[in-house]
């Protein structure tokens, strides 16, 4: 099947690979040893809003989902919505590893009922510098980018980003088009 098999939905593009989201916990070591930074002890995974009759039918699956969850790693999550529509699925844990797995289990779980086309990012916050840092990944490129708001009404530290960039790109997939750098202002974590 050719491109444009896959343009008129005939054939499927693959999904990028889940498990990139753990190179983050492999990349904490020059986080914290070459640049200062250590987990904020936060994370989330950030998807679009469900319409009213789907989260009817998964809003007990997903409750059940956060407490087993929290049970199997230790990790506190609580449901948060922003102003934008998009619901962040909270994991406050003092350990990245836990952080990482709880947020990759939760996205695991919200794609097997069937709303992986909702996951926009998991985010994870990270403090030590001039302004807090966060490394999202986007789940449908499968890549990860910084973002360093500098506190001042939606400006961000685009130097700051570039240069994380520049520093990591060997241990994380990175994404390369800056064009999709989006930023997670007010983020609740």
């Amino acid at each position: 099947m050719g491109l444009t098999d896959v343009l008129f939905g005939r054939k499927k593009l693959k999904a990028p690979a889940a498990d990139r989201l753990f190179a983050l916990t492999t990349a904490a070591v020059t986080l914290e040893t070459e640049l200062g930074l250590k987990t904020a002890g936060a994370g989330a995974v950030v998807f679009k809003g469900l319409s009213a009759g789907d989260f009817t039918r998964v809003e007990s699956d997903i409750q059940q989902l956060l407490e087993a969850v929290a049970a199997d790693c230790g990790a506190k999550l609580e449901r948060r919505d922003d102003s934008y529509g998009f619901t962040w699925i909270v994991v406050r844990d003092p350990d990245l590893e836990d952080q990482v797995t709880a947020v990759h289990t939760v996205a695991s779980e919200l794609a097997a009922q069937g709303f992986g086309e909702q996951l926009l990012a998991a985010t994870f916050r990270f403090d030590g510098g001039k302004h807090p840092v966060y490394w999202i990944y986007g789940y449908k490129r499968g890549a990860f980018w910084p973002f360093v708001p500098t506190g001042e009404d939606q400006k961000r530290d685009n130097a700051e980003e570039l240069e994380l960039k520049a520093k990591l790109e060997g241990e994380l997939p990175i994404e390369q088009d800056l064009s999709r750098w989006f930023g997670v202002f007010d983020a609740p974590i």
